[in-house]
């Protein structure tokens, strides 16, 4: 007896800096998804307020103190996602009523921090966060790593799932952490998918005897500089966009990737609803020749610790 299930990567653009329009958005593609049969519906990192590209692609704006920097990470905290945020339930409820599972990666405010966070839609409970533990050197300049606390994993009928966003899966330890857990889906969420990524995706599936979706976006310069506007930017940072490269900055490339790392599907560069039924008895058969969390991994010679507690940075003491 099989047991099949049907995954979907909404490749697509988000609308960048402006939350509102970019929710309306994936909850629509999120439906569309749905209604194709998909069970699983993974988005790209970033995709709720879009890659800050100008980290990336031009070299001032990483400089200290920059104007245009410093005007486009205020928009992104007055724009961010904090705690049970409201503008969250059209896509709650979306996958409540279709009992779906819906992986999306976005920006959380957690007091005065930015924190890349993948969110977890799962029906009829609270949103799983994952906040990115380690970051790009770009990315260091605006946002905050995330603790081992929403280093989570959701049960669904079928299976386990779990997320990861770009440079982590680079993490041997977190990878580690990630296959005791025994995924069966894991979300690898990505700005967009180069050689090495696809590399990192396709060494996660076969380590990690997971069925792997693989999660870019697509992003072209006029459109952020559209959603700059949407979210109300007037300011020093519209000089700083000027000078982003011209055309396409992120090109997708999104893939399924099966238990032992083959290209079960993969899209091109433009917006695409990339679907496939996966067999989810592939991921035990797999373990026949590879377990990483039991035949191979010599607990009598390695251990690892993993400290799940939340860091808040301060702690009170009574007087």
């Amino acid at each position: 007896m099989t047991h099949k299930l049907k995954v979907a990567i909404v490749q697509d653009s988000p609308v960048p800096l402006a939350i509102a329009p970019g929710l309306d958005k994936a909850v629509a593609k999120a439906r569309e998804a749905i209604e194709k049969g998909a069970r699983v519906v993974a988005f790209g990192e970033g995709f709720l307020g879009g890659y800050p590209a100008w980290l990336e692609h031009v070299a001032p704006a990483r400089l200290w103190d920059h104007p245009g920097t410093r005007e486009l990470h205020a928009l992104m905290l007055d724009q961010a996602l904090s705690g049970e945020d409201p503008r969250f339930q059209p896509l709650q409820w979306t996958v409540d009523i279709a009992d779906v599972a819906v992986s999306i990666g976005g920006y959380e405010r957690v007091r005065q921090s930015l924190y890349a966070t993948q969110f977890l839609f799962r029906p009829k409970a609270p949103v799983l966060r994952h906040r990115k533990l380690i970051l790009s050197p770009a990315e260091k300049l605006m946002l905050g790593q995330g603790d081992g606390s929403t280093l989570g994993l959701h049960t669904a009928p079928w299976g386990r799932i779990g997320q990861l966003a770009s440079t982590e899966h680079w993490m041997p330890l977190a990878r580690a952490a990630m296959h005791h857990e025994g995924e069966t889906v894991h979300v690898a969420a990505w700005p967009s998918l180069t050689d090495i990524a696809m590399l990192a995706s396709a060494h996660y599936a076969y380590e990690g005897r997971a069925f792997v979706l693989a999660a870019g976006t697509v992003q072209h310069k006029q459109e952020l500089i559209a959603g700059y506007e949407k979210a109300g930017g007037d300011g020093s940072a519209r000089k700083l966009l000027d000078r982003l490269p011209e055309g396409q900055i992120q090109h997708g490339h999104s893939a399924i990737l099966a238990p032992d790392g083959a290209v079960i599907a993969q899209a091109g560069a433009a917006p695409e609803m990339l679907m496939a039924e996966i067999d989810l008895d592939e991921v035990d058969r797999g373990l026949a020749t590879m377990d990483v969390d039991g035949a191979q991994a010599r607990h009598d010679v390695f251990e690892l610790s993993v400290d799940r507690r939340a860091r808040a940075g301060i702690v009170e003491k009574a007087a």
